[in-house]
């Protein structure tokens, strides 16, 4: 009898994985779990995980909503109504726009799952997409995966974001098929204000370009609030916005976010979506609405919690002799390298700084070739452990 043998493959060896570098963040954490499983107390920035509770009335809608046996079936890819309508009144009230929740809003099982099956509905093998760098990961490899090729463009602001694109296209055969906006920016904290989206989206029609606008912390600014793509005439017409609950609402964990815009995008993304999945957890999308539409003052607590902790670490780290400049957004702090260590890398600084200081980091090329130089931190300890961090960090540099 001939024996039959398996292939000797390596998940390496696949077509789209091939296309993937090795996780930088999977290095650190690592690292990471092999110390505290050593006994270490690492002071975790590392992953923007929100350490902040959910605000009760949510918690209390999703127990109620559950408890009812019809809600617990299959739900709706696009979303129930209910949700995307809560979303419009959020729009309304935040930017003064007005979307409809039919042809307008789809909800997503959190921002980053919109955003890569929008990727994935757009996308041809071979188009060119406008990535900034550094940034999320996914809003260079969603397009990858989906056999784009990205063209980076050097975005540590958004002055620098739109300077380098107007120069790509000035030199391109022919312009990309979408760019790519986050501000606030993940990793760096730096905003867009409204000029900056009325030059992109001037761009993008007099060019034919789709831009794809990542606004997860809407919420979370120091400064002035962070405008939509969507307060720009016209923009709705070639863009399209996503947005999450997680770091909002404290809500990572729930899966929770919209894709709003053009009618014609949010069409193509809920095709996709329709045989992919049934949408979120029903009692799920019933808490999103309660905390969309319920009293708010627990985003303005989490706003302030954030804020403190920022200014306790740029006041904290100063001291300890690591100057950082304080972002004006986001739960990120963007760091460069102290000066004694910038010719290590940040992925060797950021596993120096785990075992000689117990302090976990996000090394800044994880974000792409222009993060090197940088690591990103999450403030997702309270100000004690932050003033630990400090201390221990001060021995470090020492």
């Amino acid at each position: 009898m001939t024996k039959i043998t398996s292939p000797k493959t390596r998940p390496d060896d696949f077509y789209r994985i091939k296309k993937l570098p090795p996780y930088v963040f999977q290095e650190v954490n690592t690292l990471k779990a092999k110390l505290r499983a050593e006994g270490a107390d690492i002071i975790d920035f590392g992953f923007g995980n929100p350490d902040l509770p959910t605000p009760p009335h949510v918690i209390d809608k999703l127990i109620e909503t559950v408890r009812k046996p019809n809600t617990t079936g299959y739900s709706v890819s696009r979303g129930i109504l209910g949700l995307r309508q809560a979303c419009a009144r959020y729009y309304q009230r935040r930017f003064d726009v007005s979307l409809d929740p039919e042809s307008e809003i789809i909800t997503t099982i959190g921002s980053k799952e919109g955003f890569a099956n929008l990727a994935q509905a757009i996308t041809a093998p071979g188009d060119i997409i406008y990535a900034p760098d550094p940034s999320y990961p996914l809003h260079a490899y969603g397009f990858i995966i989906a056999g784009a090729e990205i063209q980076a463009i050097p975005a540590i602001t958004a002055d620098e974001y739109l300077a380098g694109i107007k120069s790509a296209l000035a030199s391109a055969a022919k312009p990309p098929l979408a760019i790519v906006v986050c501000f606030p920016s993940n990793p760096t904290g730096h905003v867009a204000d409204l000029d900056f989206y009325r030059e992109i989206v001037q761009i993008a029609k007099r060019h034919n370009i789709l831009v794809l606008s990542d606004l997860a912390y809407s919420e979370i600014y120091f400064t002035n609030p962070p405008p939509s793509i969507f307060q720009i005439e016209g923009a709705r017409d070639i863009a399209v916005e996503t947005i999450s609950l997680s770091k909002t609402y404290s809500m990572a964990g729930w899966r929770m976010g919209f894709a709003v815009g053009s009618k014609r995008l949010i069409a193509a993304l809920a095709r996709v979506k329709s045989y992919l999945d049934y949408g979120a957890f029903t009692p799920i999308q019933v808490a999103a609405c309660a905390a969309l539409d319920g009293p708010q003052d627990c985003v303005d607590d989490a706003r302030n919690i954030y804020k403190a902790r920022r200014d306790v670490l740029v006041e904290s780290f100063g001291r300890a002799g690591w100057d950082i400049t304080p972002p004006d957004a986001s739960m990120f702090v963007w760091a460069k390298l102290p000066p004694a260590f910038a010719s290590m890398g940040s992925l060797e600084f950021s596993k120096r700084l785990m075992t000689e200081a117990s302090v976990a980091v996000s090394p800044g090329i994880g974000f792409g070739a222009n993060g090197e130089g940088y690591v990103r931190m999450a403030v997702v300890e309270n100000e004690q452990r932050i003033r630990q961090a400090a201390r221990n960090i001060k021995q470090f540099l020492t």
